[in-house]
């Protein structure tokens, strides 16, 4: 009995081992990433506008991934897929308030393993606010703050694959010192600066203020994230319906190889990738593969 079971743990051994490919081996592990998505806007409306130059810079200096997408239409389960590594049945953005999720996501394995999370939402009113909206735009007299773009808030309480409300900050708790930033943290600009909320003379001004905001508030980070071996994950939670989901991910970081990149991604890749640089097993039932040829090999 003692003989078959070690054969069988050394044959299960031999079988994660060999899954896992040459490329896999070189994926980093960054002492800090952030996750930053903006709203309904493909690919074509993005790269190459002159209303979004540091998006741009960000694209010419990291690695601009020119095939990727989104997973569904409308905006919350992308959200909900790029944290869990699935949709947890939501097809729509109706306010999931009364919903509890005890399922794999990306920060309960985090914590589980002893790295960090955080997630960050513009204008939340509070820490662990779990409301569906909150306050208007004297712009657009659209809500601020959607629950629907903050998928971690799910996943608030105490049960099983759950965190504690401490973890759902405002983004007036963002560090101004990023040595403190948790492992993992999601950044989510409110539908002013996540160029949902159009307003103003049309869209172009959307992606102005979306542009204008990311460099506002991350481009310090990139900065230094250049000399401390972490990551900017750029991307959007799905297009504007006028292609097949075809959205902008830029990945910015010392651990990049810069350049253009045609592997088609979709938000399983971008998540599966982030649970492989600290080895977590994946999340959700989503097959896909994570992103292997953009790094570099030497250390940072």
């Amino acid at each position: 009995m003692i003989k078959n079971t070690l054969l069988a743990v050394l044959a299960l051994t031999f079988l994660k081992s060999s899954e896992i490919t040459p490329e896999e081996k070189f994926i980093p592990r960054p002492d800090h990433i952030i996750i930053v998505i903006e709203e309904n806007h493909s690919y074509g409306q993005i790269i190459g506008s002159p209303n979004a130059p540091y998006i741009n810079q960000l694209a010419k200096e990291g690695a601009l991934f020119k095939n990727s997408h989104g997973v569904a239409h409308p905006s919350q389960p992308n959200y909900l897929a790029i944290f869990s590594g699935g949709i947890q049945g939501v097809k729509d953005d109706r306010c999931l308030k009364d919903s509890s999720f005890q399922t794999d996501n990306l920060g309960a394995s985090l914590l589980k393993a002893g790295y960090t999370f955080k997630g960050y939402g513009q204008t939340m009113p509070s820490a662990g606010f779990t409301g569906c909206y909150a306050q208007k735009s004297e712009l657009t007299n659209a809500f601020l703050y959607g629950r629907k773009h903050c998928p971690w808030v799910n996943w608030l309480g105490s049960g099983e694959n759950q965190f504690p409300d401490s973890l759902s900050q405002p983004m007036t708790a963002f560090p101004t010192d990023f040595s403190k930033l948790p492992t993992v943290s999601f950044v989510i600009p409110d539908m002013d600066y996540d160029m949902h909320n159009i307003g103003g003379p049309g869209d172009s001004a959307a992606i102005r203020r979306g542009d204008e905001w990311l460099q506002k508030n991350l481009s310090k980070y990139v900065e230094w994230a250049k000399t401390h071996n972490s990551l900017l994950i750029f991307t959007f939670d799905e297009d504007d319906f006028e292609s097949v989901n075809h959205i902008p991910t830029i990945f910015a970081g010392p651990m990049v190889k810069g350049g253009l990149y045609s592997k088609k991604i979709n938000h399983y890749n971008v998540l599966r990738t982030i649970e492989a640089m600290y080895n977590l097993s994946p999340s959700g039932d989503a097959k896909e593969k994570p992103i292997t040829k953009v790094w570099k090999r030497e250390k940072h």
